[in-house]
């Protein structure tokens, strides 16, 4: 762990420039070879100030070389929250295990055994040809039924198996789903399904893989087995990025309203999310918090509503009840007083009961919190009510455990979660980056990937564990996040499962390599570098991106090249 500080963005911000005519920008022509340092701060070509700072004055790290993505937002240190901050980042970082307090976990199954194994560099993950519970693995497996074919997008969860299966598990139990016998296949697009051709008019060609995925039936350590149950489709996602995420919680419900009306007047929106007849949200948008408190001190009863804003399929809001809160739970399985039971399943649970090797194992070790009695009978008994999620909750007759992550390093978990920062942009002086940015949003990209945000006040929420503490706010900031917080669809071979998507946020992303070893894009890790992500948003006619996709297809390749440089800059 680092101790950073915000200077250097206090010296960002006052960096001196000559050669400039006050707000219009630099009156001489850029050198666009020079270091950027020369410019930060300035307006330059069609870029504003405030553009060298994505996440706003009290959001953004002027830091941009390898290790940026771990640092705080200038917010942590002048609120006093540097040591949460850092003991939060611990918590990310260090691996748990089935006995060290304070990050013990794990038991009796469980994704990874650490954040940082899916988040390597605390970016996004890295495609991988097999699927091992290891280090860079950023991949989480979406097992479901599917409701038209094995090839369908769409279909319910299948409940054998957790939402975040688990690979892993600590002896004597076998793992809910083998990992050996996950099968990853790459596979190469020969065609286009939009008839887009494969080759730019220019003579470039470009290449696009997909993910083919199969589990067997004899993977499956459940009673019953997803097969049994009905036909059963997979899909990968990789972990999303971290960076920033504090910023986007900061966004205002009402300007996100605005901005879906803007969009409903000439695209088709989930309609789980948009009611196209009221113009609103519909009421499945809502997500149902528990008890707790906003920034201003308003109580927050159990039941307040929030509009749901993360993970690809936005199914959570607030990022104090989002997708890292929920992750420290289920994919190390640390248990906490307000997620006070263990991350498991029925069907997993009957299957270990019924496991001879199991409860032979079991029954030669009396300490085994699986023990009971003795008896093999009592062994299963207690091994079906213990590992159940419907019978192991902490405050009953079965479960004598207490939870393993206190409500003090739950707070600093957060802290260091709303705390992270975005990178400064780079190279917004260079003529090729403004060039990217004009053709940007002329060929309609910005249509999805709105640029620029305004935080207002900030009023989070928080739960009562700690809702008498406080945690990064960004009031009144401007950032510049690059997404509309609306999903669309791309109908991509093999896509995303349930067919519609957020749009990714842009910032910081072209740092990647720098950060992780990888550029791997959108949500599986299909596309290998900028250019296979967006021409995937034209694999089909019926992407809600196709328009523009087919636009920039049609450019030079001097554009196509600046759109690129622009996106890595941001």
């Amino acid at each position: 762990m680092n101790i950073k500080g915000f200077s250097a963005l206090l010296l960002g911000l006052t960096v001196a420039v000559g050669c400039t005519d006050g707000n219009s920008g630099i009156k001489e022509k850029v050198n666009t070879r020079e270091p950027d340092a020369k410019y930060v701060g300035q307006a330059v070509g069609n870029f504003s100030a405030d553009e060298w700072y994505p996440g706003g004055e009290l959001g953004t790290t002027t830091n941009v070389t390898a290790g940026c993505y771990e640092y705080e937002t200038p917010s942590v240190e002048r609120q006093g929250l540097m040591m949460a901050f850092n003991m939060g980042e611990a918590a990310f970082e260090r691996k748990y295990t089935t006995s060290t307090a304070p990050f013990k976990g794990l038991g009796p199954a469980y994704v990874r055994s650490s954040c940082l194994d899916c988040h390597p560099g605390y970016g996004h993950g890295k495609r991988q040809s097999q699927y091992r519970a290891e280090f860079g693995n950023g991949y989480l497996l979406v097992i479901y039924h599917p409701v038209d074919g094995q090839n369908s997008d769409d279909g319910p969860y299948v409940s054998e198996v957790t939402g975040m299966p688990q690979t892993k598990a600590t002896y004597p139990f076998l793992p809910p789903i083998d990992e050996e016998q996950i099968d990853i296949q790459w596979l190469p697009v020969t065609e286009m399904a939009s008839g887009l051709p494969m080759t730019f008019p220019d003579g470039e060609e470009y290449s696009l893989i997909y993910p083919e995925l199969t589990i067997p039936e004899s993977a499956f350590n459940t009673s019953p087995t997803p097969y049994e149950t009905g036909a059963v489709a997979f899909r990968l996602e990789s972990t999303i990025g971290i960076i920033g995420s504090g910023l986007l919680d900061a966004i205002p419900q009402d300007s996100i309203r605005e901005q879906y009306r803007k969009e409903a007047a000439h695209a088709e929106l989930n309609p789980a999310f948009w009611d196209k007849e009221a113009n609103d949200f519909a009421p499945t948008a809502w997500y149902t918090l528990a008890e707790g408190q906003f920034a201003d001190g308003t109580p927050a009863p159990a039941g307040t509503k929030m509009l749901k804003r993360f993970t690809y399929a936005m199914t959570r809001a607030s990022l104090q009840d989002g997708a890292g809160a929920n992750a420290i739970w289920n994919i190390t399985n640390v248990s906490r007083s307000d997620r006070p039971k263990l991350y498991t399943t029925a069907a997993w649970a009957k299957a270990m009961s019924e496991n001879a090797q199991v409860i032979a194992a079991i029954k030669a070790d009396p300490t085994s919190p699986y023990y009971a009695d003795g008896t093999e009978e009592g062994i299963k008994d207690a091994v079906l009510h213990l590992l159940d999620p419907s019978t192991n909750q902490f405050d009953n007759e079965w479960h004598n455990f207490t939870p393993e992550m206190n409500d003090d390093q739950y707070y600093n978990f957060m802290v260091w979660h709303r705390g992270l920062s975005i990178p400064r942009a780079r190279n917004l002086n260079r003529e090729e980056v403004q060039k990217g940015k004009e053709v940007f949003n002329r060929i309609g990209c910005a249509s999805c990937h709105r640029a620029s945000w305004k935080t207002k006040e900030d009023n989070y929420w928080k739960p009562a564990v700690y809702a008498d503490k406080e945690l990064p706010q960004y009031k009144e900031q401007t950032i510049f996040p690059y997404t509309d917080m609306i999903q669309h669809r791309l109908y991509m071979i093999n896509g995303i499962h349930g067919s519609w998507c957020r749009t990714t946020p842009l910032w910081g992303r072209g740092l990647s390599r720098d950060n992780t070893g990888a550029e791997d894009r959108l949500h599986d890790n299909r596309a290998r570098n900028v250019i296979e992500a967006i021409m995937w948003h034209g694999y089909s006619k019926e992407s809600d991106a196709y328009w523009c996709t087919e636009k920039f297809y049609n450019l030079p390749k001097e554009d196509r090249d600046a759109v690129v440089e622009f996106i890595n800059s941001i």
